[in-house]
């Protein structure tokens, strides 16, 4: 839970620390977002990096090394724009900040300008060019030979929207009655007979972004800059679809954005029409994660914004999903 008296801490603490990155202790240091990790923006004259510290217990540092390991790779492979980390003076890619008895890890990158796309624009445009970059992402990610000791979560069913997955249990969500639970359970066995008939096939399965929402595109110009790689792990390819319309999973073109998505993907490599017949699956698998992460994370402005509301919209796509289809 992030506090109040907890964000203080961590201002405090980076005030402390921000000449590991050549800033000074007289850089203006802002928050920005608070989710799973609090980030920051610190300022210094003209110059500018983001910050990020780790929430305590999601990832292990092997698994933020492996994170920024692939983010590396990216960029040299010019893959996609997307922030670099941030070496510390002593050559450091992670370092630490405490507060009070606990310690944090803690990430800088470089600061990249641009706005999250907004929803009333033309946004199928955009998820062409999201479609067309998330298969040149996949492309190395299949072909990448990743360093030793390389480790990041597994996005299981099981670890997604199990009672004890990686972002908690929607079964405690908001305004979630005996009824709704039972249409939700209905849907997450049809979802795991699906993905046990699609299968884990390399061409299928394999290290992904996982967490493309809007939130973590910037648009600047003519450009679409990806961010935010801290949910990246191994789940089915067709997932970051279903994440980059998180939180719209509802509105009435999400139809034209999956067929643009799937046009960009296509234009750069083969999506076979299973891979595009399952993408509604992963919409629901998705849908209850973060109906889950909601539930668990009543911190967050996501939280607030949303509520019960969410729930019970999670409850109705689940109603259509289950109507839609038929356990064999």
């Amino acid at each position: 839970m992030y506090t109040d008296k907890l964000i203080n801490g961590f201002l405090i603490g980076l005030k402390n620390i921000v000449d590991r990155w050549g800033m000074t202790h007289d850089a203006q240091i802002a928050l920005l977002t608070v989710s799973e990790n609090a980030t920051f923006m610190a300022t210094d004259n003209n110059k500018k990096i983001i910050i990020r510290v780790h929430a305590n217990g999601y990832h292990s540092y092997d698994e933020v090394q492996s994170e920024l390991s692939w983010i590396m790779a990216l960029k040299e492979g010019e893959v996609l724009n997307t922030p670099a980390p941030i070496k510390t003076t002593s050559g450091e890619i992670i370092t630490t900040v405490n507060v009070g008895e606990a310690e944090h890890f803690v990430v800088a990158f470089d600061f990249v300008a641009g706005q999250e796309p907004e929803v009333n624009t033309d946004l199928a445009t955009w998820f062409a060019e999201l479609g067309s970059i998330t298969a040149k992402l996949h492309q190395h990610s299949k072909t990448w030979d990743r360093p030793s000791g390389f480790t990041r979560k597994y996005w299981s069913v099981d670890n997604s929207i199990g009672a004890n997955g990686y972002w908690g249990d929607w079964r405690k969500a908001a305004h979630l009655d005996a009824g709704g639970a039972e249409v939700i359970s209905r849907a997450i066995e049809i979802i795991e007979e699906r993905l046990e008939r699609y299968g884990k096939d390399s061409s299928r399965f394999g290290l992904v972004h996982a967490d493309l929402r809007l939130a973590n595109l910037l648009i600047n110009q003519n450009s679409m800059n990806i961010i935010d790689f801290d949910d990246c792990g191994f789940a089915w390819f067709s997932y970051d679809f279903a994440a980059a319309i998180s939180f719209h999973e509802l509105d009435p073109g999400v139809n034209e954005l999956k067929l643009s998505w799937v046009k960009g993907y296509r234009s750069v490599t083969d999506f076979s029409q299973a891979d595009e017949d399952e993408i509604d699956t992963f919409i629901m698998l998705r849908r209850i994660m973060l109906t889950a992460w909601l539930a668990s994370h009543s911190h967050t402005t996501e939280n607030k914004k949303l509520g019960a509301a969410y729930t019970d919209g999670t409850v109705s796509l689940a109603k259509t999903f289950v109507s839609a289809n038929t356990l064999v």
